[in-house]
């Protein structure tokens, strides 16, 4: 494999680590830190795929395509009274199950991506829906050497970006003051008068326009495209194992990790099998075994460090 077609898979690999951080960002802080487990989430970056595609084939624009994103995933669907979704599912539903076990809140999430997927059958239809580019995305760009289209390098500074937002969040803000605490002694903060449940609200509504953020930068690669959700599910939950439940930075750094491992296996491994197998038997095994390699690396690191790479320190 030449140099260059080495360095294009590195950055594509990139390009998945900072979608499946746009996910994991969101979950792990649900999960770290409200102890909530919301398998919902696959699906919430379903319906920032949907909503992307619909707006950009009837404006032809990507910017307010964005912002409807933006506004959609903070709203129930396209209703025009401006109901937060994750406060509507907050209140609605997932409230009752915070201090509920943790198969009650599996069973009730699951049950939300059931209704998700057959809202988008409803609304959409069956067929996947194509979102494409303007032209001012359309073109490539030099990186390193290499020309790279430059939609999927937009990807990588877009992530970039909101991963430098979450850390100012996390560390700089009175917010991020607040998280951190309720994330260590959830009932001291409440009896200094903090209002728990608003903090929650403001987490999952968060969790769900990151969830719909990466969704509408993964439109125009994938199609918005029913069930869409669950296989970018179990590479996130993967991540946020890999990383450390609670942690955005473990969640980033796991991101990028599993991101290259996951492109880079698929594209080195068959050819390195070939070195030592037949090439009927490495055309066969390489893709069944670079399709393994993210899970190997989670069950190496939960051998070595059951709590992640970067777990959250409390106290």
């Amino acid at each position: 494999m030449s140099t260059t077609l080495l360095l294009v898979q590195a950055l594509n690999g990139l390009q998945l680590g900072i979608l499946l951080f746009l996910l994991a960002a969101g979950l792990t802080l649900v999960f770290g830190i409200m102890n909530f487990i919301n398998l919902a989430h696959g699906s919430l970056y379903m319906m920032g795929a949907f909503i992307a595609a619909t707006v950009f084939r009837h404006t032809g624009s990507f910017l307010l395509a964005a912002g409807a994103v933006v506004a959609g995933m903070a709203a129930l669907g396209l209703l025009l009274d401006r109901i937060a979704l994750g406060l509507l599912l907050d209140r609605i539903a997932l409230a009752r199950l915070y201090p509920r076990e943790h198969l009650d809140q599996v069973l009730a999430t699951f049950g939300f991506i059931l209704f998700f997927n057959e809202l988008t059958r409803i609304l959409w239809g069956p067929a996947p829906i194509s979102m494409g580019l303007p032209s001012w995305l359309s073109g490539t760009i030099a990186v390193l050497g290499v020309t790279y289209p430059l939609y999927r390098f937009l990807i990588i500074v877009v992530g970039l970006a909101v991963a430098a937002g979450c850390y100012v969040l996390i560390h700089r803000t009175r917010l991020g003051m607040l998280i951190r605490a309720g994330s260590t002694d959830r009932m001291m903060v409440g009896a200094l008068g903090v209002n728990i449940a608003r903090l929650n609200t403001l987490l999952f509504v968060l969790g769900a326009v990151l969830a719909g953020v990466a969704g509408l930068m993964a439109g125009p690669i994938l199609s918005a495209q029913t069930g869409m959700g669950e296989p970018i599910l179990i590479l996130t939950l993967v991540v946020i194992v890999i990383g450390g439940i609670g942690s955005v930075r473990g969640a980033f750094l796991a991101a990028l990790m599993v991101g290259l491992v996951d492109t880079l296996g698929r594209a080195l491994l068959p050819t390195l099998l070939r070195a030592a197998l037949p090439p009927s038997a490495a055309n066969a095994a390489g893709p069944a075994i670079a399709s393994m390699l993210i899970y190997i690396v989670m069950a190496l690191v939960l051998a070595l460090r059951p709590q992640g790479l970067f777990p959250v320190r409390h106290g």
